[in-house]
């Protein structure tokens, strides 16, 4: 899609939501994951769209898939790249390079269950999370692209859900055997 048309998207759905608000409220389309066998599972979408995960050979997967860890990853830099892309649109700004790496740092032993020296169970979320923008548009300021990044930054779902630290509500159905 062209700058122009995104922008004019973007124009046309924030009319609607100016004269009513409540269309933005939307239960989110779910993903379903299926075990398949060791540590292979795959989620799908209502649409077809469907994802095979498993974990490395040093954690008894077979190392041939992404992790789950790597589609968090690829999650949150994505969702940062669409929406600095439509920030971008919005503002009339061509991008020219637009990259973002997320990266994280974990320890596997908070995957295990396991407890550390002291005793104290060892966390099973990254530890830290970093992302990072490589952006260019040709004549458009640095200043104008940084504050375009972390304009989109704070409006970025997946991201500020992270830092935000959303609440899980876990609800367990236990089939007959």
């Amino acid at each position: 899609m062209a700058t122009s048309d995104l922008a004019t998207a973007m124009q046309r759905a924030a009319r609607v939501l100016q004269r009513r608000p409540a269309t933005g409220i939307h239960d989110d389309a779910p993903a379903t994951a299926h075990w398949q066998a060791g540590t292979r599972v795959v989620a799908s979408h209502a649409n077809g769209t469907q994802v095979l995960t498993d974990m490395p050979g040093e954690l008894g997967g077979g190392g041939d898939q992404v992790t789950p860890g790597w589609l968090f990853r690829a999650s949150l830099a994505s969702c940062l790249a669409t929406r600095i892309a439509m920030g971008a649109a919005a503002e009339g700004i061509e991008l020219g390079r637009l990259e973002v790496l997320a990266s994280s740092r974990s320890d596997t032993r908070g995957l295990l269950g396991m407890t550390d020296a002291a005793g104290a169970p060892v966390s099973a979320e990254p530890s830290d999370v970093h992302l990072r923008v490589r952006i260019a548009a040709p004549g458009v300021p640095p200043q104008r692209l940084r504050t375009l990044v972390e304009d989109s930054h704070r409006h970025s779902p997946i991201p500020a859900a992270v830092e935000h630290a959303v609440p899980v509500d876990l609800r367990i159905d236990i089939d007959a055997s």
